[in-house]
């Protein structure tokens, strides 16, 4: 057996840093929020040309992730891999990364090095239907959607608080790591999410930014961004694993 071999393969950090690689690619693509939601059934909506901060993820995700791009898109995005009308997607980022753990494609890699832990609450969606397009006239969706977020409430997942993260990020955070932020909002679990990048030794984010209107790799790095955001509370950080 050759050393390579004997490495777990979650521990290889070319993983890591082919989500980089790929994020990187789409620098400059213009920022559009709801490119999903369409009129008619639910399907899956591929637009690499417009990226709202998760779709930017899943797009980099599905490629990093080999063979194919569509197959892999689709276990990303919705529940089990199944689109069953607008609920069945993940709207709600801690549902999309237990979908994730549970198919085993991402490792929580903060529940291996924070003791810190919040307890999920959601119902933000159930609570602001006119927000949104497919819960506006439908209490049939919005019926489900009070369902996912009761299942998902009272759930402990494992988090970082702004403070303990400093502005040269740390030895567990990879290049390529999967940053969601988490936020005080009410009934809200994340408030945005982006790739882990080092420059000079400072943990930045590359995310699709709505005040920028595009992708790019943050000036300042990630703990200036927490603390200049009062809504936000810190992070989790997961991992592509294969």
């Amino acid at each position: 057996m050759t050393f390579a071999q004997q490495q777990p393969a979650e521990l290889a950090p070319q993983d890591s840093r082919t989500i980089l690689q790929i994020g990187k690619s789409y620098l400059g693509t213009k920022y559009v929020a709801n490119t999903l939601d369409r009129d008619g059934e639910e399907e899956l909506v591929i637009r690499t040309d417009a990226v709202d901060c998760l779709t930017f993820v899943e797009y980099t995700l599905a490629q990093a992730l080999g063979s194919s791009f569509t197959e892999n898109l689709q276990k990303i995005r919705y529940r089990d891999g199944i689109i069953d009308g607008y609920p069945s997607r993940l709207h709600y980022t801690s549902d999309w990364i237990e979908n994730g753990i549970r198919q085993g494609f991402l490792t929580d890699v903060t529940a291996e090095n924070s003791v810190q832990t919040l307890q999920l609450n959601l119902s933000y969606m159930s609570a602001h239907p006119k927000l949104y397009k497919k819960l506006a006239n439908s209490p049939e969706n919005v019926t489900r959607m009070t369902e996912y977020e009761k299942a998902l409430s009272g759930k402990i997942v494992h988090w970082l608080p702004k403070s303990e993260l400093p502005e040269n990020g740390l030895s567990w955070i990879m290049d390529g790591d999967i940053i969601a932020i988490t936020t005080k909002l009410p009934g809200l679990d994340i408030a945005h999410v982006g790739i882990a990048q080092y420059i000079k030794g400072k943990l930045h984010l590359l995310h699709a930014s709505s005040t920028l209107g595009k992708v790019v790799v943050s000036d300042d790095p990630l703990n200036h961004m927490l603390n200049n955001n009062k809504s936000w509370t810190g992070i989790r950080v997961v991992r592509m694993s294969h």
